[in-house]
C-alpha cells in the first residue's frame, strides 16, 4: 500500500502520517519509511547530528501494527456485542501502552527503516503488539504496545468543545 492506500485506512494525516508504504501478509504488517532529512521532527532533535526521536520510531511501529486491523477482525464482536473494526470511521486506534522499548541504533537521515510488527494478543477493542525497526541488518528499535479502538466523537461534538 502508498500512502494513499493507507488513508483509507489509518486516521493520520499530513505531518503525522509517517508511513510511505506498508503491506500485510497474514498476522504481521511490514512498513517501510525513508528518512529524507526535511521532517518536522528532525528540527532541532540535533542540530548537526539529527536523528530521529524515540518517540517518533514508537510511532511508526504503531502505525505498521494498525494496518492489521484493518479488516483483520472485523467478524469479532467486542465485550458489549458490538462488531470491532478496525475500517469503521467511528473508530480511533489510540495508544495505550508502551513497554519493553529498546532503541539500539540511530535512524538518521538518509536511513530506510522498515518495520515488522505483529498482534500478539486481541481482547476488543484492546490489542496487544510487538515490534521491530531496522535499517538494513541493524536493529533500531525493538517495543510492544497496546492500543485501543476508540469511539472517535462527532467533529460538531469536538468543535464545541475546543470553543
Amino acid at each position: 500500500m502508498n500512502r494513499e492506500e493507507l488513508k483509507k485506512i489509518l486516521p493520520h494525516r499530513d505531518n503525522m502520517l509517517l508511513l510511505d508504504e506498508a503491506e500485510r501478509d497474514g498476522d504481521v504488517a511490514r512498513g517501510k519509511v525513508t528518512i529524507r532529512g526535511d521532517e518536522w521532527f528532525l528540527r532541532g532533535h540535533f542540530p548537526g547530528n539529527p536523528v530521529v526521536p524515540g518517540v517518533i520510531l514508537c510511532e511508526i511501529l504503531a502505525q505498521s501494527a494498525c494496518v492489521l486491523l484493518s479488516g483483520a477482525y472485523e467478524a469479532e464482536p467486542s465485550a458489549d456485542g458490538t462488531q470491532a473494526n478496525g475500517d469503521s470511521p467511528n473508530e480511533t486506534p489510540m495508544f495505550t501502552g508502551l513497554d519493553k522499548v529498546k532503541f539500539r541504533r540511530p535512524v538518521r537521515p538518509g536511513d530506510v527503516l522498515h518495520t515488522e510488527c505483529e498482534i500478539t494478543r486481541k481482547c476488543p477493542p484492546f490489542y496487544f503488539a510487538k515490534g521491530v525497526g531496522r535499517v538494513g541488518d541493524d536493529v533500531c528499535v525493538t517495543a510492544e504496545f497496546s492500543f485501543a479502538l476508540v469511539q472517535t466523537p462527532k467533529t460538531a461534538e469536538c468543535d464545541n468543545k475546543l470553543k
